[in-house]
């Protein structure tokens, strides 16, 4: 049984417990912690040899040894702190013409407690580093991968369920995996609560940068602003905790530079010294990681602090706010947004002198002071001693670095900003309320492409939907009874003169069966294959609240023969479906005669024997293509109808391309209502069946809150600006 995140914390305390006081033999050798390396190689191999519950048994030691390892370190600094504090105290007394003395023995004293300490838990080989290899796998939570594979064979489903989980937050293109996860959530036995991130609580930072982000997307200010200030706080501690690490870890000495070197001891030591400080330096890119990804957020602790004094002001904490932009300033002293927005919260404060007078946050400030005494010896070492540092910093002040190594800072400074300005630009930002990446709950359906694989935010791929017998069936429906120009006002081609649509409602597909022109059961698939489709988006896409139908339409485009030749439109041009695109301003205009309602998109595809007719998403420029996707039978394809999804059809340049098309809402109001009146013919006594799945805020679709918001906000840079009243965002 797969253990809950709060006893998580309890069980790998457990295992360290017994790591560190098992069973010793005369030597007490065996009562050490082993390297967590060899622990791993060993599970691996044992894998590979199929030898299951050995394998889950050995890598669960590596992941309990590795943790064990680092909480050991971190004791050991801290119990450590205070040893040879009295050679320093020397120092600053007319005994400190000894300074060097005093210095060396203060370092030994510091040297021999942590050698002691961590020796007592640690053994020798399990203090060396491992290698960058191990460190990947690590890192890349491949480690899960093994586990999951592991368990299921020994037929633990909600311990694969737990490793699949975490693996998956760290790669989520891996669709192998995505659909691994779908099938354990079929699998009797197998709960939703199964599906944890075991690494929870080594990532809480980035759980609570989340959750702050949602919370101000549902404008809730005040909880907001508690949990930015709970999201710094937890960034600070992960990053001394890193430090930590730089300090007690294994460090390989510095080499001499050349064969016949001619560095003496202080030049080894202050390489030591800035390969430290470098280390610890780096810890701001680390923290700023998340799991998974190649590259850290710029201005991680900038950005939270920027966004957590928008929150406090609109929550009403004014005086909090102007603390916290007293924080922000000390990054960026000159911004003048900064500045500006400080003179807003004065003003509105009044004659409030003592929060007029309000001091940054000690920590915040403590931090900064350090940081930036750090870069000052980094960057003189680059100057002097021939060291090479790269800053993770933005916001590193000109005058910390030397003269003569400025222009190549202000260059390197440029790249980094162009960069994070390009990320901003090409960010987009959807505000529809979805969130991808919920659970698909019918069987044999397959997640294809998700938004890595087609370049946005709110898209998905799912084949599976329908089989080939009904896919024959509504083809042989819409062949039969589709009238030319249905759900066009009659036009025949709307979209180009070289197709013409054949179209058939739901409504009209009843009253034909009615009049004995069509099965019944044919009209009722089409109903049917609306709701399938509806119910797979809405828990896909965690729609918050009900999902309606607001119009579905049976579709097939016909390229006209011998009118091919020479072709460059688009079957459907390039639109947004609830917007009024402007591609030469990138604009896209919320008002009549948009379907300004509908908020989510999808068609559900019956044939593929023809040439063309690719669903294409486009920037909002309408011609620079981000994906394509080829229709096939039972090809479902969903994303959010908002100008976060410019798209249109490619040119049908031969045969028939026959789909359903359907367009959603989260406004009861905009339900289609003749869809209910079809419904209503069709439940017992004429009235429609209750759907608890369209109840506000229930449904299918009431998947878990998302446990990432980063169709909210852009993964790079800082939103800077002015505080300013609410406004849409398009």
């Amino acid at each position: 049984m797969a253990l809950p995140p709060d006893l998580f914390a309890v069980y790998v305390a457990s295992q360290v417990l017994l790591l560190c006081a098992g069973s010793a033999n005369s030597d007490g050798v065996s009562s050490l912690l082993q390297p967590y390396d060899f622990l791993y190689y060993a599970g691996v191999r044992s894998y590979f040899n199929g030898q299951w519950a050995k394998a889950a048994e050995l890598i669960e030691r590596s992941l309990v040894t590795k943790e064990a390892l680092f909480k050991v370190r971190s004791r050991c600094y801290e119990e450590c702190g205070t040893a040879g504090g009295d050679a320093l105290q020397k120092l600053d007394t007319e005994e400190g013409s000894l300074w060097d003395l005093w210095a060396l023995d203060w370092v030994q004293k510091k040297a021999e407690c942590l050698r002691f300490c961590v020796g007592r838990s640690v053994s020798h080989v399990g203090q060396l580093p491992v290698s960058t290899d191990i460190e990947y796998e690590f890192g890349s939570r491949n480690v899960y991968n093994f586990l999951q594979v592991t368990y299921y064979k020994m037929e633990k489903l909600t311990k694969a369920a737990a490793a699949s989980q975490t693996y998956f937050v760290a790669n989520p293109t891996h669709l192998e995996m995505r659909n691994n996860i779908e099938k354990y959530r079929r699998m009797e036995g197998v709960t939703d609560e199964d599906f944890y991130d075991r690494e929870m609580e080594s990532e809480k930072h980035w759980f609570l940068y989340d959750s702050a982000l949602q919370l101000e997307a549902a404008s809730k200010w005040a909880q907001a602003a508690d949990e930015w200030r709970a999201c710094v706080n937890e960034t600070l501690r992960k990053m001394e905790e890193c430090r930590v690490q730089c300090v007690v870890a294994a460090q390989r000495l510095p080499e001499d530079r050349g064969v016949d070197g001619v560095d003496g001891v202080f030049e080894k030591a202050a390489a030591l010294s800035l390969s430290l400080l470098s280390c610890q330096q780096s810890c701001v890119t680390q923290v700023a990681t998340r799991p998974g990804r190649i590259s850290s957020q710029d201005d991680f602790l900038p950005t939270q602090l920027e966004h957590m004094h928008i929150a406090q002001f609109k929550a009403g904490d004014v005086s909090g706010a102007v603390q916290t932009l007293r924080s922000l300033l000390l990054f960026y002293p000159s911004d003048k947004d900064s500045v500006d927005n400080l003179q807003l919260y004065q003003e509105t404060l009044g004659g409030d002198k003592e929060s007029h007078d309000s001091q940054p946050v000690q920590e915040i400030a403590r931090y900064v002071k350090r940081s930036l005494q750090e870069k000052e010896l980094l960057y003189f070492g680059m100057e002097n001693l021939n060291y090479t540092f790269t800053d993770p910093d933005l916001w590193t002040p000109e005058d910390v670095v030397p003269e003569s190594l400025r222009e190549m800072w202000k260059a390197e400074k440029e790249k980094m900003t162009e960069k994070t300005n390009e990320d901003e630009q090409q960010e987009e930002v959807d505000d529809s309320g979805f969130y991808a990446g919920g659970p698909i709950r019918q069987v044999g359906v397959t997640i294809t492409m998700d938004e890595l694989l087609l370049n946005g935010t709110n898209r998905v791929v799912l084949d599976g939907v329908m089989t080939d017998k009904e896919c024959e069936r509504m083809l042989q429906l819409a062949a039969a009874v589709a009238s030319a120009g249905d759900g066009y006002r009659g036009r025949r081609s709307p979209h180009t003169p070289h197709e013409t649509l054949d179209g058939l409602t739901l409504l009209r597909a009843v009253k034909l069966a009615q009049d004995g022109l069509v099965n019944q059961t044919d009209a009722k698939l089409l109903h049917e294959l609306g709701e399938r489709a509806r119910l797979l988006l809405h828990s896909y896409f965690r729609s918050p609240s009900g999902l309606f139908v607001a119009f579905a339409h049976l579709v097939c485009r016909n390229a006209i023969e011998g009118d091919q030749e020479g072709r460059m439109d688009l079957s459907h041009p390039v639109h947004v479906d609830n917007c009024l695109l402007e591609p030469d301003t990138r604009q896209c205009w919320k008002e009549p005669p948009a379907f300004v309602h509908r908020d989510l998109s999808a068609v559900l595809y019956l044939n593929d024997n023809f040439d063309g007719g690719e669903l294409i998403f486009t920037n909002r420029d309408a011609k620079t293509v981000t994906a394509r996707v080829k229709p096939t039978c039972g090809r479902l394809v969903g994303f959010s109808s908002g100008p976060i999804n410019p798209h249109g059809v490619a040119a049908v340049t031969k045969g028939r391309r026959c789909a359903l098309a359907l367009w959603f809402t989260k406004d009861k109001l905009y339900r289609d209502v003749e869809r209910e009146e079809v419904e209503k013919g069709w439940a017992p006594g004429g009235q429609a069946a209750a759907r608890t799945d369209d109840k506000e805020g229930g449904g299918d679709g009431g998947a878990p809150a998302p446990r990432n918001v980063r169709n909210q906000a852009p993964a790079k840079g800082r939103a800077r600006g002015r505080v300013t009243v609410g406004k849409d965002e398009l």
